[in-house]
């Protein structure tokens, strides 16, 4: 973490395909995207894949309290990049998709944090995600 950017990156056994499909498809994104410390209801997810198309999901933290989050589509790669805002706080998230020794290192770049997520937990909540999402994909 950086004053108001966090990057984490994480080296995959799975084909870029596979990563990117977890990350634009509702079934994928509910499997990973609440980390160890929420859940996110499958029917909770949609997504409209394309620049200016939105996905949104809830998140329910283990005491029940439940969380909607919602995302803007900025640009799309396929199977690359993607690009997206959240309209609320303004943060930027680039999902970064390369292969790399028959797997894929994945970078996820988000910038403009807001102050409340410029924290350790915050970091410590994407480093978790990025684990469920390897669990996901098989790796653990």
């Amino acid at each position: 973490m950086t004053s108001d950017e966090l990057i984490a990156r994480r080296r995959l056994h799975a084909a870029p395909e596979r990563v990117w499909t977890a990350f634009t498809t509702p079934a994928g994104i509910a499997a990973f995207w609440g980390g160890s410390h929420a859940t996110v209801p499958p029917g909770s997810v949609s997504v409209d894949l394309r620049p200016g198309g939105e996905f949104s999901l809830d998140t329910r933290a283990p005491d029940g309290r439940s969380h909607g989050l919602r995302f803007v589509y900025v640009s799309l790669t396929q199977p690359s990049e993607l690009v997206f805002d959240e309209p609320v706080t303004g943060l930027r998230t680039t999902v970064s998709i390369r292969t790399a020794g028959g797997g894929t290192d994945l970078t996820v770049h988000q910038r403009h944090l807001p102050p409340e997520l410029r924290t350790t937990q915050a970091a410590d909540g994407l480093a978790s995600i990025l684990e469920a999402l390897a669990t996901h994909l098989g790796e653990t």
